[in-house]
C-alpha cells in the first residue's frame, strides 16, 4: 500500500494548520517541535511567524540540539540567543535546548554504522512529536528535510559527531577529519533515524513528518553564509511516512524544468542524498512509493 503524502502548493501558517489536520494524528500532552532554529547570519530557515499559530495551537515547544561545528549554536547560551533572535522564543511555549542537561543512547537496530544514536536527555519529557523541517540543499548530505531533521536534528551535540563520522567517534573537534566515505554518513543518517522511530513507537508515542518547501537554496540553514534560492517555492508536504515525504520533495525537485533547479539536483547527487531513500526504505523506516494528495 503506497505510503499518504499530503500536499499544499502555498505556503501560509494556514495551510500548515491544514496539512497537520489532514494527517489525522492528533498530537497531545507535552508536544516537541523540531525545528531547525538557523545559525546566525542564515536566512533560509523557517520563519517564526510561518509556523507560529501551529505550533501555538499544538501548545508546543521549539526543540534543537546544539550543533557538532563550530558556530553560534554549539552552546546553551549561544544557541538560545539566536534562538531568540530568529523569534523562536515568541512561539508556543518556547525553546528547549535537549541536550543541554547531557544525553542518553538508544540502540540502532541492524545497523551498517552506528552501533546506537545518541539524544538530549530532554528528549524524553515530551509525549509527541512534529518533524517539521525545512527542504533545502545541504553542502554535506545533498539535501535535508524530515530524515535529516530526524536523524543530525535529534542527536545531541555529540551524536551528531557520532553520525557525521559513520560511528567512529563522539568528539566533535575529531569527526571533522575522520576518514570514511560519503556513502558511510548517507547511511548513518538513515541509521539514526530509524533509531528515533523505534525508540518513539516503543514508547508507544507519536510522531509526524511536514516539510515547508520553501527557500530553495542549496545550502543548509546551518551554513551562515546561506546563498540565495535557486528555485521557486514547492509548497508543503506531509505523512506519516518520513521516506515518502523526503522522497515527495526530491521528486518535485528533479521534475522542475525551472532555470536554477539543476543547482539544487547537481548538489543533491554530487553528495549521493538520494542514496539515504533507498537505504532507509530498507531499514523499515518507510517506503518510496507514495500517493499525492492535493488538500
Amino acid at each position: 500500500m503506497k505510503s499518504k503524502v499530503y500536499y499544499t502548493k502555498d505556503i501560509t501558517p494556514e495551510n500548515l494548520i491544514k496539512i497537520y489536520e489532514a494527517l489525522g494524528v492528533k498530537l497531545n500532552g507535552e508536544v516537541a517541535v523540531k525545528v531547525s532554529t538557523g545559525e546566525k547570519g542564515a536566512k533560509g530557515y523557517l520563519k517564526a511567524d510561518l509556523i507560529k499559530p501551529l505550533v501555538d495551537m499544538l501548545n508546543g515547544t521549539i526543540v534543537e540540539c546544539n550543533t557538532a561545528y563550530p558556530g553560534q549554536r554549539n552552546t546553551y547560551e549561544d544557541h538560545i540567543e539566536v534562538a531568540r533572535e530568529h523569534g523562536f522564543m515568541e512561539v508556543g511555549k518556547g525553546v528547549d535546548i535537549l541536550d543541554r542537561d547531557g544525553e542518553f543512547k538508544i540502540p540502532v537496530n541492524n545497523g551498517k554504522h552506528l552501533k546506537y544514536d545518541l539524544l538530549g536527555v530532554g528528549f524524553d519529557k515530551y509525549d509527541s512529536y512534529l518533524n517539521l523541517a525545512h527542504g533545502k540543499g545541504h553542502a554535506m548530505g545533498g539535501f535535508g528535510a524530515n530524515l535529516k531533521n530526524q536523524s543530525i536534528g535529534f542527536a545531541s551535540r555529540n551524536g551528531k559527531a557520532y553520525i557525521h563520522s559513520a560511528g567512529h567517534t563522539e568528539s566533535p573537534d575529531e569527526c571533522w577529519t575522520d576518514k570514511h566515505e560519503q556513502i558511510d554518513f548517507i547511511e548513518s543518517m538513515a541509521e539514526a533515524a530509524k533509531a528515533v522511530s523505534d525508540y518513539v513507537k516503543k514508547q508507544n508515542k507519536k510522531i509526524i513528518y511536514i516539510t515547508v518547501m520553501n527557500a530553495l537554496s542549496v545550502d543548509c540553514d546551518c551554513d551562515k553564509e546561506q546563498g540565495d534560492p535557486v528555485m521557486s517555492d514547492l509548497g508543503i508536504v506531509g505523512s506519516l511516512d518520513p521516506v515518502a515525504n523526503d522522497q515527495a520533495f526530491i521528486d518535485m525537485v528533479f521534475n522542475s524544468t525551472e532555470n536554477g533547479s539543476e543547482k539544487l539536483r547537481e548538489r543533491v547527487d554530487r553528495q549521493l542524498g538520494r542514496e539515504i531513500l533507498k537505504y532507509s526504505e530498507s531499514l523499515g523506516l518507510g517506503s518510496t512509493d507514495y500517493e499525492l494528495i492535493n488538500i
